[in-house]
C-alpha cells in the first residue's frame, strides 16, 4: 500500500514537470489506486494554494523519507524556520500588490468619476453618489427599513462584470439596511418600477478592502438596478453585502 501510494505520487506531480519521454498511462483499477489518487488530489489542492514552484524532486524526497520512516534532512526547528520566512514573505508581496493595486484604482476611480460626473442626466449627490434615471417609475419609494426586490448587473468602471442577478435569472431580496451605503442611498431615491444607473465612489462601496476576486481595493462600482417591489427578503446577495 505504501509504495503503491509513492508511485502514484511520483506519476502526479511528474506528469506537470517536463519530461523526456511519455510516462505510462495512469488507470485506477484497484481501491489502493484510487485512495492514492484521492490522497494526491487533497495534496495538490493544498500545495496549489501556495502559489510557488516548488523542487518536485525534493518533495518527493521528502515524501518518500517521512513515508519510509527515515531520517529527515530537515529538523523540525529548520522546517518550522523556513515555512515561516516563506509565509512572511509570501504575505509581504501579496500586501505589497494590494496596495499597488489599490492606488492605481484609487487614481482611475478618480478619473472616471469626474468624467461621468459631466454625463448629461447624472445627478452626484452630497456623498459622491452619481445616478441617471434610466427608466423612472411611478411606485413608492422604500425607506432603510424596508426590504426591496430588485434586478441588477454590477460592473467595474472597465466594463468587467462582478455579478448580476440577470445572468442568474431571477432577482434577489434583501433588507435595504444591510447592504453597502452606496446601495442604500441609491435604492431610496428610486420609485417602484424605476432602473436607475448608481456610480459609487469606493467608500460606499467596499473601500480599500475590496470583495472577492474581481473588486480590488478602492473600486468604483457601476450597478445598474431596477427596482421591483418592496416587501419580505431573501438572502442577500454577496455582491452587494455590507
Amino acid at each position: 500500500m505504501k509504495r503503491v501510494f509513492i508511485l502514484t505520487c511520483v506519476v502526479l506531480l511528474a506528469a506537470c514537470g517536463p519530461q523526456e519521454k511519455e510516462p505510462a498511462p495512469l488507470t485506477l483499477e484497484t481501491e489502493e489506486t484510487k485512495l492514492a489518487y484521492a490522497i494526491g488530489m487533497d495534496i495538490g489542492m493544498s500545495l496549489k494554494t501556495l502559489d510557488t514552484d516548488l523542487d518536485r524532486a525534493a518533495l518527493m524526497a521528502a515524501i518518500n523519507d517521512r513515508l519510509d520512516g527515515t531520517d529527515a534532512k530537515l529538523s523540525q526547528e529548520e522546517s518550522g524556520k523556513i515555512k515561516q520566512a516563506f509565509f512572511i514573505k509570501q504575505a509581504e508581496v501579496k500586501a505589497a500588490e494590494q496596495k499597488a493595486s489599490g492606488e492605481k484604482n484609487k487614481a482611475d476611480g478618480e478619473t472616471f468619476l469626474a468624467e461621468h460626473a459631466k454625463t448629461e442626466g447624472v445627478t452626484v449627490t452630497e456623498s459622491g453618489l452619481q445616478y441617471a434615471v434610466i427608466t423612472q417609475g411611478e411606485g413608492a419609494k422604500p425607506t432603510a427599513e424596508d426590504s426591496v426586490t430588485v434586478h441588477y448587473k454590477g460592473t467595474l468602471i472597465d466594463g468587467t462584470e462582478f455579478d448580476s442577478s440577470y445572468s442568474r435569472g431571477e432577482p434577489i431580496s434583501f433588507p435595504l439596511g444591510g447592504v453597502i451605503k452606496g446601495w442604500q442611498e441609491g435604492v431610496q431615491l428610486m420609485n417602484v418600477g424605476s432602473k436607475y444607473k448608481l456610480v459609487l465612489p469606493s467608500a460606499l462601496g467596499y473601500g480599500d478592502r475590496g470583495a472577492g476576486e474581481k473588486i480590488g481595493p478602492n473600486s468604483v462600482l457601476v450597478f445598474e438596478v431596477e427596482l421591483l417591489s418592496i416587501g419580505e427578503p431573501k438572502p442577500v446577495e454577496a455582491a452587494v453585502a455590507p
